[in-house]
């Protein structure tokens, strides 16, 4: 194959692949929903009416209406400000965490699948002692040793997803090393570090972003999970956990403080996977 033919393959295959990802319509709802959520959490001081941590004692509690949107909490604080400011921590929880995950659990995962022996048994066997714990188990075991803060629970969520992706990248690993361009590296003399980054690394990538986007799904779950104990982001910074950690007292007096944040988690989660289902099925290469 020549230079130029080599050099024109790649873009085909991504040109496929966008095209097959943008004719799933899931998959772009998905696409939509998350942008929605990401434009939303970054222009929150232009699209807020209120500062979120005002409080006002003669609007508790109050429905919602065409001055507070969403209603109000327990202190008179606008539910619908207090929310895209939680969109923020939310969603930088989700992607921070697994970008931890990915930059720990990528290089262990290659080096399991790519030298084998006693590393990949040292790593393996690490791997699979954490994978025995639920992960909202050590996420929660690992923020409660850390502290309660937003940045510790990001820092235990990513630690405790990273044994998903060492496994992944090992798998990918051990399936792509055995290829005749690989063989053909090492044949002329490269060194395994180039070998692992020019030639591996870009040929495991594709699974572990489709990875990586599922995950975030299930990071936003576990950060929401850990504010509602007390563990993430702590009052009076607005996250959707904490708020409907405060919205459990209140679920019959005040249904709504409850129902829009677990409803604006379902639908970035629902977003998320529906991304990453999309993704998947695009960069699946027995389709490209």
């Amino acid at each position: 194959m020549s230079v130029q033919a080599e050099a024109i393959a790649p873009r085909r295959k991504l040109g496929r692949s966008a095209t097959k990802f943008l004719s799933n319509r899931s998959a772009v709802f998905g696409g939509v929903l998350v942008a929605t959520f990401i434009l939303l959490a970054l222009f929150a001081p232009l699209l807020a009416g209120y500062d979120p941590f005002a409080t006002s004692f003669t609007s508790i509690r109050k429905p919602p209406s065409a001055e507070f949107w969403l209603g109000t909490d327990e202190l008179g604080r606008d539910i619908y400000t207090r929310m895209l400011y939680g969109a923020r921590a939310s969603l930088m929880a989700g992607v921070v965490s697994v970008a931890i995950a990915v930059a720990v659990g990528v290089p262990f995962g290659l080096l399991a699948g790519y030298y084998g022996g006693w590393v990949d048994a040292t790593i393996s066997r690490v791997t699979e002692a954490l994978l025995a714990i639920p992960f909202l188990i050590l996420a929660i075991a690992l923020a409660a040793f850390l502290g309660p803060s937003l940045t510790n629970a990001m820092i235990a969520i990513g630690l405790s997803a990273t044994p998903i992706f060492v496994r992944l990248t090992r798998g990918q690993t051990l399936a792509v090393k055995t290829e005749d361009y690989v063989e053909g590296a090492r044949a002329i003399g490269l060194p395994n570090v180039l070998i692992i980054i020019r030639y591996i690394f870009p040929n495991v990538l594709p699974p572990i972003v489709v990875q990586a986007t599922i995950t975030i799904a299930t990071a936003i779950i576990a950060e929401a999970s850990l504010s509602f104990l007390g563990l993430g982001q702590q009052p009076p910074n607005p996250s959707w956990g904490s708020m409907l950690n405060t919205a459990k007292n209140f679920m019959t007096q005040a249904p709504w403080m409850s129902i829009f944040p677990g409803g604006a988690i379902f639908l970035v989660v629902l977003g998320f996977n529906l991304l990453g289902d999309g993704l998947r099925d695009a960069l699946d290469p027995r389709d490209n």
